[in-house]
């Protein structure tokens, strides 16, 4: 276990920043949005990151490094210990509304950018134990469909207009949201209709992942009302509401812009490198696990978070990804601030990859 592992530990913090906001109550509430959406992209500004990556051999020890691996796995019982915690805590008579609205938000954080993204690595991995607990993640936010959208369907056709992931230019982000969450799910159901077209299976087979997804959700939906009541019920959901649109706004600015050529008007260009947003900022790389080094996840999709590498030729935010989404909330400036940096970076690219 090398020193690089211990920075990736620091996700803890940000766990911690949550449990405190759910223990204190009060204006603590919303200490957990204001460290991940506030205080980081602030120190962000002035960062920049190393774009230095791994040597071979360092790369093949990390990679069996089991320390990485157990790290993304404690987010699952974590994850769940959060909900609990909440699910508890929210009936509280003496909660005000507003100490009410930052815990969900809190958990929306910690669906959204804890959840969500250890489940988005786990669900890149072969082995069966792995897959189960990003599905177990992944169902914090009542968004399960995604493990069959993202990567049967997205790391397909991204960058393209036939990807409801990726987001094209000038494109409203609260446009985004209604598009790639209602495309996402149907997407989600065709893939899983085809493969069961092609091994001969009934709509109602077991195999229907999308069908049983659907009825593990609204399971665990009704359970929590039946356990602790209609209001818990709705504070859930809308905190997994809350995650799963920070998801979709990293979907948003991870492509924002950026589209395939067609080769001969019928297939579309090998994914490269120049297809997706990065950022080398340090603490939104460690918090999300090195999705901000994206473009290397979509040219291999089955490295390890810990060996994500840096390209010079990809394009770089100006910030990291928590400033970014934050900006991409506000339309206006998030177009003035990325089609500068967009007609830079065409302007470096010989026949270009942007719309």
């Amino acid at each position: 276990m090398g020193i690089r592992f211990f920075k990736y530990a620091s996700v803890y913090v940000s766990i911690a920043v949550i449990l405190i906001s759910l223990v204190l109550g009060k204006f603590y509430v919303f200490i957990a949005p204001l460290y991940v959406f506030g205080l980081i992209p602030l120190i962000e500004l002035f960062s920049k990151g190393t774009t230095e990556n791994m040597s071979k051999a360092e790369e093949e020890l990390a990679k069996k490094d089991i320390a990485y691996d157990i790290l993304v796995w404690s987010v699952v019982p974590l994850q769940y210990a959060i909900i609990f915690f909440f699910l508890n805590r929210i009936n509280d008579p003496s909660l005000v509304w507003w100490e009410t609205l930052g815990m969900i938000l809190s958990v929306g954080v910690s669906c959204g950018v804890l959840g969500i993204n250890a489940a988005h690595e786990l669900g890149h991995r072969n082995t069966w134990h792995e897959q189960l607990l990003s599905k177990m993640l992944l169902a914090t936010s009542l968004y399960l469909h995604f493990y069959i959208e993202h990567n049967r369907g997205h790391h397909k056709n991204v960058s393209t207009d036939e990807d409801p992931a990726s987001s094209r230019y000038g494109e409203w982000i609260y446009a985004f949201y209604l598009r790639s969450v209602r495309d996402s799910w149907l997407s989600a159901w065709h893939l899983q209709n085809d493969e069961l077209r092609k091994k001969g299976l009934s709509f109602w087979s077991l195999q229907n992942e999308m069908l049983m997804y659907q009825i593990i959700q609204l399971a665990m939906v009704i359970g929590i009302g039946l356990v602790w009541g209609w209001f818990a019920m709705l504070c859930f959901v809308a905190a997994a509401t809350v995650g799963f649109l920070l998801l979709e706004t990293v979907n948003y600015i991870e492509h924002y812009g950026l589209r395939r050529k067609k080769i001969d008007g019928e297939y579309y260009e090998k994914v490269m490198p120049i297809h997706s947003w990065n950022s080398n900022h340090p603490i939104g790389r460690i918090m999300l696990f090195e999705l901000t080094r994206h473009s290397d996840h979509h040219y291999m999709a089955s490295r390890k978070y810990q060996v994500l590498r840096h390209f010079d030729h990809s394009p770089q935010m100006p910030t990291g990804y928590p400033g970014m989404m934050v900006l991409a909330l506000f339309p206006p400036l998030w177009f003035k601030v990325m089609h500068k940096h967009i007609d830079k970076y065409k302007a470096t690219q010989e026949g270009g990859a942007l719309a």
